[in-house]
């Protein structure tokens, strides 16, 4: 199995984890906010959709593992069982089940912002579907889609600081996966705004510190913000930045896999999503250094020794089964155009 080209082998690998967790209650970590007595409810009863995989935004990346492989794999052999399941599951009473709980005046921080990025990665996906099905979930999804990209609009006006920190807070990661769903339905309002604000946060960053690995991360802080101004600037544009953003080329603790040392831990298990992480990013910001720059070629095989050190392990352990397999795809898609 390569970890560098997503080969039908590798999406079946991929989808058989997800296929099973999306509708996995249990064990589940809620990010609720009761306001009284009768907030004390199951996962299923809170999100009629996005239940399983131990947390919302891991249910939510899972679907949109599922279905950007039965986009690009219609005849993979888990093709059907992904169809059926989300006929089964992506359903306007679960939509309208899922907006009442955004709408619950406890709701207001609710997957801020990690889980809203994914939710509108997953819309983004759909949107590209062509298939009868593909845009029948897409419509079904879109007023879900709205309301989190209405949260966006309201939230990015009044965030002067990003949050620079390698877990969920991550503003980067948050607004490079807004932007990308925002250009793509043509939310010309949320894609004007994004822009602005990594403009505003980032435009200055030059010779940024390179403190990471943290033991609990599973994002680069540094190469996030670097693939979100990839996806901001033109090219030329960013060129100049990335050079003033890190002037003595690629810090060599950027190029190697992190060491995770038990993944029943589910914080020390973050550590194998950051290996991944950090190969989508080098291998996306490889895309725009030239031919010959030895940025690129650094970048291209410290990604390729990061998936290898992660893609082996993705389902040892549900601390890392519920939501690897989403992180794999970014990585080994990351030089595609349709992903």
């Amino acid at each position: 199995m390569s970890s560098t080209i997503l080969s039908p082998a590798l999406a079946s690998h991929l989808a058989a984890a997800p296929l099973d967790h999306v509708t996995q209650e249990y064990p589940n970590k809620l990010d609720h906010v009761m306001g009284g007595a009768g907030d004390v409810q199951s996962p299923r009863d809170l999100h009629p959709i996005f239940f399983g995989s131990f947390d919302w935004h891991s249910c939510v990346h899972g679907w949109w593992t599922l279905l950007t492989l039965y986009r690009l794999f219609p005849n993979m052999p888990e093709a059907l069982a992904i169809r059926d399941l989300a006929d089964r599951m992506l359903t306007q009473a679960g939509v309208a089940g899922e907006l009442a709980y955004l709408n619950r005046p406890e709701s207001a921080g609710f997957e801020r912002p990690y889980g809203w990025g994914w939710l509108l990665m997953l819309a983004a996906e759909l949107h590209r579907h062509d298939s009868d099905e593909g845009r029948r979930w897409s419509a079904t999804l879109h007023p879900l889609a709205d309301a989190f990209a209405e949260r966006f609009k309201r939230f990015l006006p009044k965030s002067p600081y990003p949050v620079r920190v390698g877990t969920h807070m991550n503003t980067g990661l948050a607004l490079r996966f807004a932007l990308e769903y925002a250009d793509l339905v043509g939310d010309t309002d949320l894609a004007t705004l994004c822009r602005s604000k990594a403009l505003s946060w980032h435009s200055q960053d030059i010779g940024a510190q390179v403190w990471e690995p943290s033991q609990d991360e599973f994002l680069s802080p540094t190469l996030q913000v670097g693939e979100l101004m990839r996806r901001v600037l033109p090219a030329d544009q960013f060129a100049r930045w990335f050079d003033a953003y890190l002037p003595d080329g690629l810090p060599t603790v950027l190029l190697q896999p992190p060491l995770v040392t038990d993944r029943s831990d589910g914080k020390i298990a973050h550590l194998d999503g950051l290996s991944l992480s950090r190969a989508w990013c080098l291998r996306s910001l490889a895309t725009s250094l030239s031919q010959d720059d030895p940025r690129r070629i650094q970048a291209l095989a410290a990604a390729e020794r990061h998936v290898s050190a992660a893609l082996p392990h993705i389902a040892e352990d549900y601390m890392g089964q519920h939501w690897l397999a989403s992180f794999v795809l970014l990585a080994v898609a990351a030089h595609r155009e349709d992903v």
